[in-house]
């Protein structure tokens, strides 16, 4: 019998933005500097690779960096791509929908070992911190570099 999965991470959230914008920001290293990280590396082709890299992020200051190969590229639709931010490597999922001005985005992130549940929470919480990241950037110009310390 093989390894039970833990649950797959899933956000979802409506950016009031063309769909074309968004995807371009999800499938170009510049989009994902824009709003997320630093230095990102992407060749958004089936087969290609995609690193992406923190500097100094967040509230506790992190540098990392994670990435794996694109599984699949549809243009406006979908894009995928694994990663390996514990034990295993998983794999992350964006769906796009057109909605009159705007698009709703779905991330998902699958394939979690149940014996590495701590790392499946913490990427349910940075998930759906990014999309929150991805809605102020693709709406109002503001990344959290922004925003003053207090």
């Amino acid at each position: 019998m093989g390894e039970v999965a833990a649950p797959s991470v899933e956000h979802l959230t409506y950016i009031n933005a063309p769909i074309e914008e968004v995807f371009r920001t999800l499938t170009t290293a510049e989009g994902w500097d824009s709003w997320f990280t630093n230095g990102t590396t992407l060749d958004a082709v089936p087969g290609g690779q995609i690193r992406l890299r923190w500097v100094n992020f967040g509230a506790e200051r992190i540098t990392a960096e994670d990435g794996g190969p694109v599984l699949e590229v549809e243009t406006n639709r979908r894009f995928v791509f694994q990663w390996q931010p514990g034990k295993t490597p998983t794999t992350v999922s964006f769906e796009l929908e057109r909605l009159e001005t705007g698009t709703r985005v779905r991330v998902q992130d699958a394939g979690y070992p149940m014996d590495d549940v701590d790392t499946a929470i913490g990427c349910a919480a940075g998930w759906g911190e990014a999309l929150t990241l991805l809605k102020f950037w693709l709406e109002r110009g503001v990344t959290y570099g922004d925003v003053p310390a207090r």
